[in-house]
């Protein structure tokens, strides 16, 4: 405890974790879902309509289940790690959190049907398309967050 003021503990006086709080967590972490995922979707864009080479087809794959992963841990981080908003930031940071869910849900779920098709080998022209609208749907998805996210932050939290 510090003399001139105990409610302060040594880790508070000298910030030994270089001013570190856990409310920046979720910003580090959001960016890796919008570029993974969105990558992914290039790549699975690629894959699709211009050459159907195996590169794109196993980078989108893999992106997506990193993708998936890291929505999975910026929702949570954004859910429990960050502070609620009142009034019109709040109705905002509402919509943010609606998208992030379709985000994670959609992301995961294209994430297991492509695992399933692969591991069952089941691979064909109807259950490639609706692994591309899962995908499309996540891509659109984490763009809809991200934007929302940005609102938040430039419009409301960042005096100007």
């Amino acid at each position: 405890m510090n003399e001139t003021n105990p409610k302060r503990t040594i880790f508070d006086q000298y910030n030994f974790i270089c001013m570190f709080d856990y409310f920046h967590i979720h910003p580090m972490v959001v960016h890796f879902p919008i570029a993974l995922l969105l990558l992914g979707f290039v790549f699975e864009l690629i894959f699709h309509f211009f050459r159907k080479e195996e590169i794109f087809e196993t980078g989108s794959f893999w992106l997506l289940i990193a993708g998936a992963l890291s929505a999975f841990a910026a929702y949570f981080s954004g859910a429990f790690l960050t502070m609620e908003q009142r009034g019109i930031a709040g109705a905002v940071q509402n919509t943010h959190e609606l998208f992030a869910e379709i985000t994670v849900g959609s992301a995961l779920i294209c994430t297991a049907f492509k695992i399933y098709i692969k591991s069952e080998g089941k691979s064909n022209k109807i259950l490639n398309h609706i692994g591309f609208v899962l995908y499309a749907i996540a891509a659109i998805a984490v763009s809809v967050t991200g934007y929302y996210g940005g609102v938040l932050v430039y419009d409301y939290l960042i005096p100007k």
